[in-house]
């Protein structure tokens, strides 16, 4: 059985996201009782390294390619461009601090709901379409509790 981008959006984003103005909004530019955020920048920053290495490691160490080869390349290829990513980034763990914080945000929001959507349209099951769903859910998650660096400078 495979589930629809409908079906995700409904059962893991609405649920978290779907009461506040617009999901992009909402985690971009957050106002009001919807503004419970507490993954700092720095603690986002910490974050990025560790996922960006898992993200190349894992899909070999889990065996992931069986429905699909695709479920084994993107993730890896995704790991390698997260990792640059964050040495990009302007926080205290970037290497070459070029790429605001904002546009970091957005980026991984775009990652987290491709991987959302990824097995369902590539066709993944069994643990290639948990690996993605999971790893999709936990960004967006994330992304969704970073506070906005707007908040950051006054907290």
């Amino acid at each position: 059985m495979s589930i629809g981008s409908y079906e995700i959006y409904r059962l893991v984003i609405y649920p978290y996201f779907g009461r506040c103005d617009g999901l992009a909004r909402r985690l971009l530019q957050p106002k009001g009782p919807c503004a419970m955020r507490f993954v700092t920048k720095t603690i986002h920053a910490w974050l990025d390294y560790p996922v960006a290495l898992a993200l190349i490691a894992l899909p070999f160490l889990l065996g992931l390619g069986v429905s699909n080869p695709l479920a084994l390349t993107i993730s890896p290829v995704v790991g390698v461009a997260a990792f640059l990513l964050t040495v990009f980034t302007n926080h205290h763990l970037g290497l070459v601090r070029v790429l605001p914080y904002r546009l970091h945000l957005a980026i991984d929001l775009a990652v987290g709901v491709l991987f959302l959507i990824l097995p369902s349209a590539l066709g993944f099951t069994g643990l290639d379409a948990a690996f993605y769903w999971l790893n999709g859910a936990a960004v967006v998650a994330v992304i969704g509790l970073s506070k906005p660096e707007t908040e950051m400078v006054s907290a």
